[in-house]
């Protein structure tokens, strides 16, 4: 006998349930949100943050709005004519998708500028803004910082196989200096970060939070918070130079070394085969005045790079550079983090300025056994931040006068180019060409107003023929034509042309 159901019960049979299967399968399906596996640096309709549902094509250009929060499925909510709408999240790029849920999780008010296309209303910029349509500077500034973070991260198993960034990033206008935007930062862009930092963030994070520290202790955990978050960390992968357009950018900096030029170009063209940066960073050992410091900030241009520079002339014990312990009341990083803070990238060129200086014992350490692991690029540990530091990306670049000062296990981990003094023909060329014309632009003056003949270009090279570089030749011309600047206001003359013996005179301090 069947059973007979009781009053108010359905009955399903076995088509009503494969139905009622299929109607849930779709739903589930319908609300899944498509990743999209973009590498794109900028944000376009093409390379959309997201694209939302929006079938009817209503959505402006510029549409003001918040996600709701994530049961929802992070749905934009916005108004048309009075009217409230949804659209749902069809895709998004796989790296925003804890920004995604961070704004559905805080409901901030944002303007979303987009493109409707086939597959939706692709946006691929987003502001936060006041009901009133006015920016709100504080939770705007935060948002491009984050958005620009993550444009440029790649995922951790993506990065080796990843096109390098090849254009010279900026840093970010905003510093995260408070606790909550410390937090959101990390809410947001955690994945920008690599796995040992991670976990030292949170960390900290939880010693701030903790009563049982010092208010000492916690401002300094929460400034290495807000230094460590403020650096932009990169991948280990790094784009193929030009050749020819690396000895551009070096001639412009310098006149004549060929040789060292060509040099410099051999050493780092490794990467267009290993798409890591060389094993070894270079030493440029030369006298005075030859241009070390503008072939380091060359290498920096070629190679896509932020630079920072560190003076070892001034640095007399190590804990300069590796920091002193948060325990003191005035503890501080080191000068190395502080270099990584200030570039605000991970992947930099390192010139440090006067390494035959570094051997210099002071109280705390000899500086130069302080270098040794940053030079390895196995991770540098500074005692403030209590942090092993990622160093992969670091490509040091050292300058010194006398190398035999140098010690052996700093010298062994730099690829060592000497740089000669230039010839004299070379120092006439330079004053003439480079050094005359840079002073006469500074201060203003047409080339006629000041002429320097060729004998009287030979005589300022001779008078300081014993001096090493350029220096005193920069020196000679802004003397020359501060001259010629002179007359021209006293004497009312239309121009000055010096001789050769009027240059004597002058550099030699006789009156004229």
């Amino acid at each position: 006998m069947a059973k007979i159901p009781s009053r108010g019960s359905v009955v399903f049979d076995s088509k009503m349930l494969a139905a009622r299967k299929s109607t849930v399968e779709d739903i589930k399906k319908k609300n899944e949100c498509r990743m999209i596996y973009s590498e794109a640096e900028e944000a376009s309709p093409e390379h959309p943050i997201m694209i939302l549902d929006n079938p009817e094509k209503e959505m402006k250009h510029h549409q003001n709005g918040s996600f709701v929060s994530p049961e929802r499925r992070n749905s934009f909510q916005y108004k048309i004519d009075d009217m409230l709408r949804f659209g749902d999240v069809l895709a998004i790029d796989r790296r925003f998708s804890s920004l995604l849920k961070w704004l559905g999780e805080n409901q901030l008010y944002v303007r979303l500028s987009g493109k409707n296309t086939d597959e939706g209303f692709a946006v691929y910029k987003i502001r936060a803004i006041y009901r009133d349509g006015n920016i709100q500077t504080g939770n705007d500034a935060f948002l491009q910082m984050v958005i620009g973070r993550l444009l440029l991260s790649r995922p951790e198993e993506e990065k080796s196989a990843a096109d390098a960034d090849e254009d010279e990033e900026e840093q970010d206008d905003l510093i995260l200096s408070d606790m909550s935007s410390i937090m959101d930062f990390l809410s947001c862009a955690a994945e920008t970060l690599p796995a040992n930092i991670r976990r030292w963030a949170q960390r900290n994070i939880l010693m701030c939070k903790t009563t049982a520290i010092s208010p000492e202790e916690r401002r300094h955990a929460q400034r290495a918070l807000s230094m460590m978050l403020q650096i932009q960390w990169r991948g280990s992968y790094f784009a193929s130079i030009d050749a020819e357009e690396a000895r551009r950018i070096l001639d412009e900096e310098l006149y004549g070394m060929d040789q060292v030029k060509q040099r410099i170009i051999e050493t780092i063209i490794q990467i267009n085969r290993t798409h890591t940066l060389p094993a070894y960073g270079l030493l440029l050992a030369g006298p005075a005045g030859v241009g070390k410091s503008q072939l380091s900030y060359a290498v920096a241009r070629i190679l896509k790079l932020p630079w920072t520079a560190l003076d070892m002339s001034a640095i007399k014990d190590a804990e300069a550079l590796t920091g002193s312990p948060r325990v003191y009341a005035n503890a501080k990083p080191g000068l190395i983090m502080e270099a990584f803070s200030q570039a605000g990238s991970s992947n930099q060129v390192f010139i440090i300025n006067e390494l035959d200086k570094a051997d210099a014992v002071g109280s705390n350490g000899n500086p130069a056994d302080a270098l040794l692991t940053l030079l390895d690029n196995l991770g540098y540990t500074d005692n403030y931040m209590e942090c092993m530091i990622p160093t992969g990306g670091v490509y040091p670049i050292a300058t010194a006068n006398d190398k035999s000062r140098i010690s052996a296990p700093l010298m062994s981990r730099f690829a060592v180019i000497d740089i000669p003094d230039y010839t004299p023909e070379e120092k006439q060329v330079i004053f003439t060409r480079f050094a005359l014309p840079k002073i006469l632009k500074r201060m203003g003056m047409q080339p006629e107003e000041c002429v320097v003949t060729d004998e009287a270009a030979a005589a300022v090279v001779r008078i300081f023929a014993s001096q090493p570089g350029c220096r005193d030749l920069e020196q000679a011309a802004e003397h020359l034509a501060a001259n010629a600047l002179y007359q021209i206001e006293t004497k009312k003359v239309k121009g000055v042309v010096f001789d050769a013996e009027t240059v004597e005179k002058l550099l030699r301090g006789e009156s004229v």
